[in-house]
């Protein structure tokens, strides 16, 4: 069995009181100002209204992360808990994270000179001395819970059982890209709620490896076949200079032969 931890968010249960934001901003020490219904550097969750429906935005946690496959310097690190965290003295600003997290949610601290990506950690420094994630211990309606990946998805399987009128067949997280440590159950489908579901299912680094393990015998394929045409155009030229130098001899001797005459 899986042990790794994750969240389990049932927008079903959200009443969008925004305890998890206030929570995260508290555990983090961010500032309160800010709209609490968009990611930014100074706030690594929200809560946003959608089809009448309260939902939350924040890292997802990937299980096999974009954002640390692509990082050049191992700023960023899939921990054993399941949480991504980062590693702010390694890191150069390059910002290939922010371009290749399918879920956009890295941010940039732009006006700091001394700027870092910010986004959520699965409060990891709590997992370590055994606390759950602020956001998950602050709700109070338990739309939001922690615990190992397996169960809460065993947890999200018996709520379809139970109320299969309540919720649609599809836990968002189990299988998109991979698979994510962020989970959630719905009565609406997740389009509508600002997911994205134009999403393999298998881990998104998986696909650039077998792009670029191509690349090799691409090249050479490419590169012959350049050759080839390269060859083809040559041999055209050079057949038409000799034509044309052969029709001005021609001429010359044509023009010498008058001449002489």
């Amino acid at each position: 069995m899986d042990n790794r931890k994750a969240l389990l968010i049932d927008v079903n249960l959200c009443v969008g009181c925004k305890a998890c934001v206030e929570a995260c901003r508290e555990e983090n020490n961010q500032p309160e100002d800010g709209d609490m219904s968009v990611l930014s550097s100074t706030a690594y969750t929200a809560v946003i209204e959608k089809e009448e429906v309260y939902t939350r935005k924040m890292c997802m946690h990937c299980e096999v992360p974009t954002c640390v496959s692509v990082c050049p310097v191992g700023a960023l690190e899939k921990t054993e808990s399941g949480a991504v965290i980062y590693h702010y003295e390694k890191c150069i600003g390059c910002r290939y994270c922010m371009q290749a997290c399918p879920y956009s949610v890295p941010t940039y601290e732009w006006a700091s000179t001394k700027p870092k990506v910010q986004k959520c950690t699965m409060c990891y420094p709590r997992q370590k001395v055994g606390d759950i994630p602020a956001c998950a211990e602050a709700c109070p309606a338990e739309a939001t819970i922690f615990g190992d990946r397996d169960e809460l998805l065993a947890i999200a399987r018996q709520r379809r059982i139970d109320e299969p009128e309540t919720y649609i067949n599809h836990i968002f997280g189990e299988h998109e890209a991979g698979g994510t440590s962020v989970l959630f159950t719905s009565s609406i489908p997740f389009d509508e709620l600002g997911l994205p579901m134009n999403l393999p299912m298998e881990p998104l680094p998986n696909l650039t490896w077998d792009v670029l393990s191509k690349i090799p015998r691409f090249s050479v394929f490419f590169g012959t076949f350049l050759y080839g045409v390269w060859w083809v155009i040559d041999r055209r030229m050079e057949i038409a200079d000799k034509g044309n130098n052969q029709l001005t001899e021609a001429v010359w001797n044509q023009r010498n032969q008058k001449d002489e005459v």
